[in-house]
């Protein structure tokens, strides 16, 4: 089944006339910000999706997300009409759309791992240039973790940051 993309004009349109909006983006993404009324079913859940015969709009953080899995969403949404935001929801709030942004939740795990990273791979160059050459072992390691992670998809750091007290809320 192929997914017609909507302009967020449209999306506002079809949705005024009965259709539900299905953000397919992670918990801790759609509990920091989302679009009013929309449902969280995460793109791994979306053969959960709840059937009740109206249309279906799916979106994400920029639609790159819908677009690459759009079989699988027009397979998930059970025959019923389904289309895409196009843009997703950068492009919903940049039409002057609202949305629910609640900065008390944990930023996203993946912006997590890539400040923790960066701050690790930071800290091992300095601390290797003005400390000891054995400090470059820190970045070398880290880079190797973010190697592994994108191999196998599998990321222990995500893991980690994810039992943190912090994100515990999402």
């Amino acid at each position: 089944m192929t997914l017609k993309n909507l302009s967020p004009a449209d999306t506002q349109t079809a949705i005024d006339a009965g259709a539900r909006l299905i953000d397919i983006r992670s918990a801790d993404e759609h509990a920091r910000e989302h679009i009013p009324g929309a449902i969280n079913v995460p793109l791994e859940r979306i053969n959960d999706l709840p059937h009740d015969g109206g249309p279906i709009i799916f979106l994400c953080k920029s639609g790159m997300r819908t677009a690459a899995n759009a079989v699988q969403l027009g397979g998930a949404a059970g025959g019923v009409p389904a289309y895409i935001l196009e843009g997703g929801i950068e492009a919903w709030r940049q039409a002057g759309q609202p949305t629910v942004i609640d900065r008390s939740q944990p930023l996203e795990i993946m912006r997590q791992v890539q400040i923790t990273a960066g701050a690790l791979v930071l800290t091992g160059v300095l601390l290797g240039l003005l400390v000891a050459p054995g400090f470059f072992g820190l970045s070398a390691f880290v880079g190797a973790g973010l190697i592994f992670a994108g191999l196998t998809g599998w990321c222990g750091m995500a893991r980690l940051l994810a039992v943190m007290p912090w994100n515990r809320r999402a």
